[in-house]
């Protein structure tokens, strides 16, 4: 990956897990996962510098990069054990997508912002990994050809749970998704059993909208 590949910024990507494990990250294969994926190949060149702060960047587009906290917290709710098949909607700068195939079987990753998603392809190409797939789309309607999902991780915020994401999410499923507007959000966990789904509020939240039929 040349000059700004895995080995750059090791100093600082050390720092950041550090970090993370102040923060109640307990979760090993997420550490690990954090310092296997260089983030700031991620990020636009202008904020690089900023890549191991614990800190939101741009993308443009009016796209933003969450904190690695957030991932890191998101990551360990979904308690992935290496078998499992995930959606994941909001493809983003494509960091979280390269954590997630460093900690899951399958990951299928959908993007509604053309140039975005492009950018984040382009830069998970140089992974080489082979249990991804990338789709420009609607993310709020899901990914049903390769459904359904063992997790699903939404990250943007709807006005409520899209049908279509329950419909697609496998029995003894989850799904972490953010649910208000501007003015407020609640991340909410979605489990599937086999008398129906629980929803437990875990905390407060602040995402981009999330584009769509089912969405905003």
């Amino acid at each position: 990956m040349g000059a700004v590949g895995r080995t750059a910024y090791r100093r600082s990507r050390l720092r950041l897990i550090e970090i993370l494990r102040g923060a109640g990250i307990t979760d090993l294969a997420v550490l690990q996962a954090f310092d296997a994926v260089p983030r700031h190949v991620f990020v636009p060149e202008a904020v690089r510098h900023r890549a191991y702060e614990d800190v939101a960047l741009p993308l443009g587009h009016g796209q933003t990069i969450s904190r690695p906290g957030v991932h890191a917290f998101h990551l360990q709710l979904a308690e992935l054990e290496g078998g499992e098949r995930v959606l994941e909607v909001g493809t983003g700068s494509g960091f979280q997508t390269a954590l997630l195939c460093h900690l899951a079987a399958e990951v299928y990753s959908i993007e509604v912002v053309p140039e975005i998603a492009e950018r984040a392809a382009r830069v998970l190409a140089d992974f080489r990994v082979d249990n991804l797939e990338l789709v420009t789309g609607d993310g709020s309607l899901g990914w049903p050809e390769h459904g359904p999902y063992d997790r699903i991780l939404v990250g943007a915020a709807a006005p409520a749970v899209p049908e279509a994401l329950l419909e697609q999410l496998a029995e003894d499923g989850r799904m972490l998704i953010p649910i208000g507007d501007a003015t407020g959000q609640t991340l909410s966990l979605v489990s599937r059993h086999e008398s129906g789904f629980e929803t437990i509020v875990i905390d407060d939240s602040r995402f981009v909208p999330l584009v769509g039929e089912e969405g905003w």
